[in-house]
């Protein structure tokens, strides 16, 4: 995903901005401090305060000048509007939040007005539409068959939540004026992994990422991937 989000950045604003960026939902602030790296201006949210410190400490074992880029704000992403002024970034992350939120509508309009004109929204959320395939490739057919019709599942840490369909996201975009501009699937062939599975060494884990990424931009790879990447863009 971090190689899809540097493709829309770097196809959208100059070489050598520096962007202003909000991270809804940091965790512990693994793109929130990639982006630091690169130069850029990053303000993380995140309301879980066992996140938040970790994202302190991962944020403390940085250099200085990556350090002075990076704001944390502990907070809910629908008080975005408590915090900051409409228009203020130039690139909004949520990435992993919508699967916890109930109604997204009103969370996404309030990341759309933090955007600037021509500012890019990128979102992470779980495909409803292939919401079958990973207990079908196990072979769990019950859940596999109840899946087809819903958008409800139970993750990976046990906790019941919601999956998105790529044309809802797609109309929701377009009304909130941060219409759709590109989108990816992510964790094709991967999400069978289990949780700690070892890293494959170097040579096998480049191929294995060039194989995801092929095919998180291919037809039909995409529409059948554990989690959508859409990147709106603000009008």
């Amino acid at each position: 995903m971090a190689r899809q989000l540097d493709e829309q950045i770097a196809g959208r604003f100059p070489v050598g901005q520096r962007l202003r960026v909000l991270d809804v939902g940091m965790g512990q602030g693994t793109q929130a401090l990639r982006l630091a790296r690169a130069g850029h201006k990053v303000t993380g949210v995140e309301q879980d305060p066992e996140m938040v410190a970790a994202a302190g400490r991962a944020l403390a074992a940085e250099p200085e000048g990556v350090r002075e880029r990076v704001r944390i704000v502990q907070g809910s992403g629908m008080e975005t509007g408590v915090h900051f002024l409409p228009g203020s970034f130039d690139v909004v992350l949520c990435h992993g939040v919508l699967m916890y939120v109930e109604d997204p509508d009103a969370l996404l309009a309030g990341l759309a007005r933090m955007l600037a004109p021509g500012g890019l929204l990128s979102l992470l959320v779980r495909n409803a539409d292939a919401l079958a395939m990973r207990p079908g490739l196990g072979g769990d057919w019950v859940t596999a068959l109840g899946a087809f019709d819903s958008t409800k599942y139970t993750n990976r840490l046990g906790l019941d939540v919601r999956a998105d369909r790529l044309d809802t996201l797609t109309a929701t975009l377009a009304g909130i004026g941060a219409p759709l501009h590109a989108w990816y699937g992510v964790r094709v062939f991967t999400d069978q992994a289990t949780d700690g599975a070892a890293i494959p060494e170097r040579g096998e884990l480049q191929t294995l990422l060039a194989a995801e990424e092929r095919a998180g931009r291919s037809d039909p790879y995409r529409r059948v991937a554990a989690l959508l990447h859409l990147c709106g863009v603000r009008g």
